[in-house]
């Protein structure tokens, strides 16, 4: 269960980085050619969300399973100093968590707006940081914290 707990997290964040570039070159021609937001755009904001929170429940349900994390928080005062080790148990966690409520302030704040173009905006401002902490708190084959491949 752990292994392919472990291949659908890895390839669904595919997913997620997809729809939220494709929501954000969305937001960011709604804004600023001045676009009416359509049902398609509201669509695309909420789906976004929608397959972000699936990555989330894919994700606690791997770091409750996963032995990684499982060592690190029983020898927490040892493995803390492990970068790989202090990056799963605790960081990646804590990023993508930070990653997903940015996504969904940011999405429940662009469907309460009164105008389009502030729906566009505020769609652009959050999904725009949410994407930035996403990228950091990925494990990149490339990344100096700690690497992963890009598929499992």
């Amino acid at each position: 269960m752990y292994q392919t707990l472990t291949y659908l997290h890895s390839t669904f964040r595919w997913i997620v980085l997809l729809s939220l570039l494709y929501a954000l070159w969305r937001a960011f021609r709604g804004h600023f050619y001045h676009k009416s937001f359509s049902k398609t755009d509201d669509s695309v904001r909420h789906w976004t969300a929608t397959i972000a929170h699936i990555q989330l429940i894919f994700g606690i349900i791997l770091y409750v399973k996963s032995p990684v994390v499982k060592y690190f928080w029983k020898n927490f005062s040892e493995t803390r100093t492990s970068w790989d080790l202090l990056f799963f148990g605790l960081i990646h966690m804590l990023l993508m968590m930070t990653a997903i409520v940015l996504i969904t302030i940011g999405s429940a704040l662009a469907k309460r707006k009164n105008t389009d173009r502030e729906k566009f905006k505020t769609m652009l401002i959050w999904f725009s940081i949410a994407l930035v902490v996403i990228f950091i708190a990925i494990p990149w084959p490339f990344s100096p914290f700690v690497n992963r491949p890009y598929f499992r």
